[in-house]
This record gives structure tokens, C-alpha cells and sequence, in this order.
């Protein structure tokens, strides 16, 4: 189910509130963007650990940040890089769209239809009991699936297209989870940037490992 047509979406769902911006930026000013942060970003491959087993994980990423807060999930700590230009610009915009101020961005590239993100929750303890997610897509279009984790009837799924804008609001990170899955279509690459803000006083817990 496609939730969203028009220009600039807000759409009320239980526990949550989405905003969806499909042309956030110009197919131009994406191209752009997108060649910049392939090239320029610092990007690793991490293992990820899974009922005690280890992993690569499905895609590469990167974190930067205002200050050096580190970030952990899923049995992964990473240490912030300093915000590049690029990754300036883009905040400010996503700023000024938003209302709403970020420290870091957790940056992914999905190289092609076998790299994917499972179903998980931006729940950390650091980003807060509400936090604000914003979300920009450059590159293939991937389907975001999400649904509510007691309400067994509401699950969808959502296309984000090149340059689009996507956020994240009120208690949909406690009472959703979300998810960008495989695809065996032949799929080109795909760079997200999820921009958040990192409580400095709370004290990040270490992983563990099992």
C-alpha cells in the first residue's frame, strides 16, 4: 500500500506521524548529491552479530556529527567523522524543513537488491523517548516497509524515490518497526542518509556480544 501521491505528504497513523517529501530535491540537485557522497564519504563494512553468529553486514556505512558522540546498534559501536560540506548543506535543508535541530547522520549504501536493513526500531537509548528521524533517499528507489508491533492490521510500504524526504515523528520508533528488504530485481545503488540528534548526557551502553 502506496500511502502518499501528492507533493508534500503528512500522514496521521496510530502511535506515529510521517512526512513524506518526494521531490525534497531536483533530479539534478540528487545526481549531484549523490555522486558527492559516493566518492567522498568514508564508508566501512561492519559485522553485525546474530543469535551468536557473525556477519557482514548487508550494506556499508558511515556516522558524522557535530560533536563525538558515538552511536551504538545492533552489537555495533561507531565513532563519529566530522560533518563534510555536503552533509552540511543537506542538514541545514532538512532543518529548515523540519523545525527540528540534528547532531549526527547515519549514512547507508545499499549496492544493489541483496543489501537491505531489517526490521528494527531507531530506539536507542541516546536518541531520546521521541526522537525525530529524517530520512533522504539518493539513487535507486527502495521500498521502506514499516508496520505497528500490536496492531496486526497495519503494515505499508512506501517507495522512496531519488532526492525524496522522508520523517519520522512522535512514538512511531516505540510502537513501529521498519525495515528496507532484499530484492531480487536488478537494482542500482542507493544512498540514505537518516539524520538524528544524539542526547550528549546520556550515557551510551556499550555492546555486548553473544
Amino acid at each position: 500500500m502506496n500511502l502518499f501521491s501528492s507533493e508534500k505528504n503528512l500522514w496521521q497513523l496510530p502511535d506515529a506521524e510521517l512526512l513524506y517529501i518526494p521531490n525534497f530535491y531536483t533530479t539534478e540537485k540528487a545526481d549531484a548529491y549523490f555522486d558527492l557522497l559516493k566518492k567522498n564519504i568514508e564508508w566501512q563494512q561492519d559485522d553485525i552479530t546474530l543469535f551468536g553468529k557473525t556477519y557482514p553486514q548487508p550494506r556499508l556505512t558511515a556516522l558524522y556529527a557535530d560533536n563525538n558522540q558515538p552511536y551504538s546498534y545492533s552489537n555495533i559501536r561507531m565513532q563519529p567523522k566530522a560533518f563534510t560540506k555536503t552533509l552540511l548543506h543537506i542538514k541545514t535543508d532538512i532543518e529548515r524543513e523540519s523545525g527540528h535541530q540534528f547532531t549526527s547522520v547515519l549514512l547507508n549504501l545499499y549496492r544493489d537488491g541483496s543489501d537491505s536493513n531489517g526490521w528494527h526500531a531507531d530506539n536507542e537509548k541516546e536518541l531520546g523517548k521521541r526522537p525525530v528521524i529524517a530520512s533522504v533517499s539518493f539513487g535507486a528507489e527502495r521500498y521502506f516497509h514499516f508496520k505497528h508491533r500490536s496492531i496486526k492490521d497495519q503494515k505499508h510500504k512506501l517507495l522512496l524515490e531519488h532526492g525524496s524526504l522522508l520523517i519520522m515523528k512522535g512514538d512511531m520508533q516505540h510502537h513501529w518497526v521498519h525495515q528496507i528488504p532484499k530484492t531480487k530485481k536488478a537494482i542500482g545503488e542507493r544512498i540514505n542518509l537518516t539524520f538524528r540528534y544524539i542526547n550528549e548526557k546520556t550515557e551510551v551502553p556499550q555492546p555486548r556480544f553473544s
